[in-house]
């Protein structure tokens, strides 16, 4: 059914100001006014033009005169996040393949909501960008509306577990998960607990542990204990929520983390309180961050090809916009590293 619907919207011709002015019952003039939010446009009518706008992906063009049909040069990249170590790898892949070209990259910031990312993806794509990167699969209706209807290449990236727009590139996350699973069991550990950051709202995170949890019941081992905090990552919080387990299950002999920070928190209680890694409790993470390399004790990650993911959507991009015809669609999943580290 979800196909079937893509299908429908991508055969829909494309939503012009004067398709939204005729729906609402006004001319294109108000319609245009009402999208920039002129005063003298009343409420109700500016609510009705609005509402059509988003309930069929148009998104009104900021370019004035005789620049209206053109892009400019910029390539809007959208994540959730700027304050982890993840994200700034991947514009760095981006930034790296766009300096060959004169597309310069624009950052916006969703805060792991997709009502926030809708109103980035709205007021970026009004400027009329000669392509979007956009970080994950799920976005809400309003959002793939706009996705679809983009006059420029859209690239989703991070993630290949679901269905993309058009194009993606990433890693399987349940995968990732599935893999340090059979690591962990492999080694012997059957007492196992985990800590996850931005449960429900980081996807991928969610998915790794779905694919984790999948690859002990594989092999009858349940979970003993869990945590999915709301909240961000910090090496304070990694190291609080490690505490809290381990005072709970005491007799845990691996913690797996959603990500790196959290596990290094966790590393940092165990130096304060005197347990042995991994003689006492074995720990893994996830995503290789650069804070690892400085650490007395190699913990174990999994490397997601961060800078690898970002130059590789930046060559989809630039492909899509410079192809004559469309671009059929490309869909590229990279394999993830696992590095066990001295930690499990």
């Amino acid at each position: 059914m979800e196909h079937e619907v893509q299908d429908h919207v991508r055969m829909t011709k494309k939503m012009l100001l004067k398709d939204v002015a005729r729906l609402a019952g006004v001319s294109e003039m108000t319609a245009s006014r009402a999208l920039r939010g002129a005063r003298d446009v009343s409420k109700s009518t500016r609510a009705k033009v609005e509402e059509i706008a988003r309930a069929h992906g148009y998104v009104p063009n900021r370019i004035a005169g005789s620049l209206s049909s053109q892009s400019v040069n910029l390539v809007a990249v959208v994540v959730p996040s700027l304050n982890s170590f993840v994200f700034p790898e991947v514009l760095s892949g981006i930034s790296s393949v766009l300096k060959q070209s004169p597309l310069k990259p624009v950052v916006g910031i969703s805060g792991y909501e997709l009502n926030e990312e809708e109103e980035v993806i709205r007021e970026m794509l009004s400027w009329r960008p000669s392509g979007l990167i956009v970080a994950g699969l799920e976005h809400n209706d309003a959002t793939r509306r706009m996705l679809l209807q983009a006059d420029c290449p859209v690239v989703e990236v991070m993630d290949v577990d679901g269905t993309p727009l058009r194009h993606c590139v990433g890693i399987s996350h349940l995968q990732a998960g599935r893999d340090m699973a059979a690591q962990i069991l492999a080694r012997g550990y059957r007492r196992i607990g985990f800590i996850g950051t931005k449960m429900p709202q980081d996807f991928r995170a969610r998915k790794r542990f779905d694919g984790f949890a999948e690859g002990l019941a594989a092999q009858g081992v349940t979970l003993v204990d869990l945590e999915h905090y709301a909240g961000d990552s910090s090496i304070e919080t990694g190291r609080a929520l490690t505490a809290n387990m381990l005072a709970r299950q005491p007799d845990l002999d691996c913690i797996y983390y959603s990500s790196d920070v959290m596990s290094v928190g966790g590393y940092m209680h165990c130096l304060a309180t005197g347990l042995s890694v991994p003689g006492d409790v074995a720990l893994a993470g996830f995503n290789n961050l650069q804070i690892l390399s400085g650490l007395p004790l190699q913990l174990a990650t999994t490397d997601a090809c961060r800078r690898d993911i970002g130059e590789r959507a930046a060559e989809i991009l630039l492909q899509a916009r410079d192809s004559a015809e469309e671009l059929a669609p490309i869909c590229e999943a990279l394999s993830p590293r696992i590095s066990l580290g001295q930690s499990l």
